[in-house]
């Protein structure tokens, strides 16, 4: 790790410095742009200037009052002399008002007529500016150099066109005046248009990759990530794999009808850089490594003390540590004595610690001579043993041991090292899951299922009487459809909200009560407070009397809400023709007097438990109860209107009486008015339960039954 990060350390350093020095090169490169860009910028105008000047010539003005030969060869030998002595001059030509040559310096330009574009954008100038054309290209001994002309119009005092005359100047001449005194040929100058074409710049002295090295050339297509970068912004560095690049962007002309804009390009090479970082570089290098040496050296000093001064207290707290854990060890000699063992092993074989050492492992494990001569044989044949070992004889636990040899430390026989894990636990559970299916195997059909009704797990009467065969695909809403698969969503919410839910399956309209089975769901409720599994039992339900009272064979309900939430969800979910069909019963069955004392509460709560529970026998399962208040009950009737909704509650308290139970109730009846919510409806079923309070003949009073 030391020699890892001193080198990453080092090399951080170096490339740190190197860049420090790219940096530094690149400022003082792009302060050397700065200058060559203003006086490219400043030769351009003078270029202009001096080509007013040119038409402006005395001896021009005399050739075109008076265009004799002899005026023709002073002038062109006047500019003969000017091309000769201005090297970025590359000649002169005049052309007339249409646009026709005339005549020239000697050079290699064309010779053809000024194009009808040119002639309308010099018109649109006024007298006294200059055209200055973008850069081209033309041959000059043998190979190609950027140029751009300017163009003048000459007038008379009439302000009529008496020609034009077309300086040309070359950029490349232009650059190179100017760029010795800032770089050298090993960091070129390059000069690009605004599409990334090289105009001047092109050098075959150790070209640099993606640079382009001949005139024309794209550094759009050979360096893409370069030109976005230029293309985006007008100035910058950027640093690229082999090279630091500084751009600068040029605008050689401000005038709006010829706005020439070009990139200024030069580049560092890390390869320069690195040359002259060398010196530092073998600095950096060398220092690291003294250091890094001295720092091993201090460090191997410092661990070879530790391990003299440590390494006995180190072998005594590894030795301590394989036996101080949760699992009980024994280190036992070639004669079948304990010579060691931890807390854990004295616990599991009920034997104090301080007697365990030097007892025989035989009669530590409670073992017979044959199984342990069975055991030391295998022991010593396989080198390892394992099993159970159950010390029931001395009321001990059941253990899961491990015998293996420990390395040989001599000629003799090797040590045995022995670890005990108790078990009891996993036997009983074992033997209460045997218990349990035994338990199970009944004449009760059994099964269970997830929150979703997927069977998990049956007794063989749940198999036999579903005719499964032991398979667990199925889900009891699909095997009970007939019964349940229409109501599957309501007994769930009714398992979630009140931990169970009973009813009547498999009975046939024609037959007799004792062909139906009593289905009772259970829900299991999980830590996260969710029901995780369902209980599915399904019995014989019990038979009736024939004197009884024939009624629908529809289940009744099993337990009464507890909360106005679960009521609220119950009358949300009516269908609206029951829902405004309905009416709503409220219930007071607390006798004049009954709370005259705070003892009476629990004598009232019994009552109340007595009262639902008659409820809860006579009460037609559609009818859904609510264990309101103490004192008060609220039974909600859909598809109920007002006059069987009174015939329900006098034959609710004719039942009662039959019980003595029907002493201080009285009764509410409200209908249901249309758009109203559960809590007006219960408001209203107030109202009605007071003027029953009134009424001393039945106790039984209504309120808003009549609809509009």
């Amino acid at each position: 790790m030391l020699v890892i990060g001193s080198i990453i350390l080092t090399n951080l350093i170096i490339t740190l410095g190197e860049r420090r020095l790219q940096e530094e090169w690149a400022t003082q490169r792009y302060s050397e742009l700065q200058t060559i860009g203003t006086l490219v910028t400043d030769k351009v105008s003078f270029q202009q200037f001096r080509t007013l000047i040119f038409a402006n010539d005395e001896r021009l003005k005399q050739y075109l009052s008076n265009p004799t030969a002899k005026q023709q060869r002073e002038l062109q030998q006047h500019w003969q002399e000017l091309v000769q002595n201005i090297p970025e001059l590359l000649g002169v030509t005049l052309y007339d008002p249409q646009g026709n040559y005339k005549f020239s310096t000697a050079s290699n330009f064309s010779k053809d007529p000024l194009s009808p574009t040119l002639l309308g954008v010099s018109r649109q100038m006024g007298g006294r500016e200059v055209y200055t054309s973008p850069l081209e290209f033309v041959p000059i001994d043998g190979k190609l150099e950027a140029y751009q002309y300017q163009m003048a119009w000459l007038e008379k005092a009439d302000q009529s066109s008496m020609g034009y005359i077309v300086t040309y100047n070359s950029m490349e001449q232009m650059l190179e005046a100017i760029k010795p005194a800032f770089s050298s040929n090993r960091s070129p100058m390059l000069m690009l248009d605004t599409q990334g074409l090289l105009y001047t710049g092109a050098s075959n002295l150790a070209p640099l990759n993606n640079i382009p090295t001949s005139l024309g050339a794209s550094l759009k297509q050979s360096y893409p990530a370069l030109w976005r970068e230029m293309s985006m912004n007008n100035f910058g560095q950027f640093h690229g794999e082999d090279a630091t690049f500084v751009y600068l962007k040029l605008e050689l002309t401000a005038q709006p009808e010829t706005r020439r804009e070009y990139y200024l390009l030069s580049y560092v090479r890390n390869s320069d850089i690195a040359a002259k970082f060398y010196q530092w570089q073998n600095i950096v290098i060398a220092a690291s490594l003294i250091l890094t040496l001295l720092a091993a050296w201090v460090i191997l000093l410092s661990h070879m003390y530790r391990l003299q001064q440590r390494s006995r207290q180190y072998s005594i707290d590894v030795a301590n540590g394989l036996f101080n854990s949760d699992i009980g060890f024994m280190m036992v000699n070639e004669n079948a004595r304990v010579i060691s063992a931890n807390t854990k092993a004295a616990e599991a074989t009920l034997v104090p610690l301080d007697e365990l050492t030097d007892r025989s492992l035989q009669r530590t494990l409670c073992l017979d001579d044959n199984r342990y001569v069975e055991l030391m044989e295998y022991v010593n044949k396989m080198g390892q043993w394992s099993g159970d070992i159950s010390l029931e004889s001395i009321n001990g636990p059941t253990l899961r041991v491990h015998v293996r040899q420990a390395p040989r430390a001599s000629r003799g026989s090797p040590h045995l090292l022995i670890t005990l894990e108790d078990i009891s636990e996993l036997i009983q559970s074992k033997q209460q899951a045997f218990i349990n299916e035994l338990l199970c195997d009944s004449n009760v059909a059994i099964a269970l299922t997830d929150v979703n009704g997927k069977l998990i797990k049956m007794n063989p009467a749940f198999g036999t009487m579903m005719q499964l065969n032991g398979d667990l695909n199925h889900d009891l809403a699909t095997l009970l459809a007939n019964d349940l698969g229409n109501q599957w969503q309501r007994i769930s919410s009714q398992i979630a909200m009140q931990g169970q839910w009973q009813g009547q399956i498999l009975c046939a309209p024609k037959e007799p009560r004792s062909h139906c089975l009593q289905a009772t769901l259970k829900g299991h409720v999980g830590a996260d407070g969710e029901i995780d599994y369902i209980v599915c039992t399904l019995e014989q339900a019990d038979e009736r009397g024939l004197n009884r009272e024939k009624r629908d064979l529809i289940p009744h309900r099993s337990v009464i809400l507890k909360r106005l939430g679960d009521l609220e969800n119950y009358f949300t979910s009516l269908p609206p023709q029951s829902r405004l069909s309905s009416s709503l019963l409220l219930m007071d069955i607390n006798p004049e007097g009954m709370l005259s004392h705070m003892s009476d509460i629990d004598q009232l709560a019994n009552r109340q438990q007595e009262v639902e529970v008659q409820l809860l026998l006579e009460t037609p399962a559609h009818y859904q109860i609510l264990h309101w208040q103490l004192g008060k009950i609220v039974m909600m009737l859909p598809d109920t209107d007002a006059t069987r909704a009174h015939s329900f509650a006098l034959n609710m308290i004719e039942k009662l009486s039959g019980n003595g139970l029907s002493e201080g109730i009285s009764i509410g009846i409200a209908g249901y008015q249309e758009g109203q919510t559960l809590e007006q409806y219960l408001n209203n079923a107030e109202i009605a339960l007071r003027r029953a309070k009134q009424n001393n003949e039945q106790n039984i009073g209504q309120a808003f039954t009549r609809h509009q």
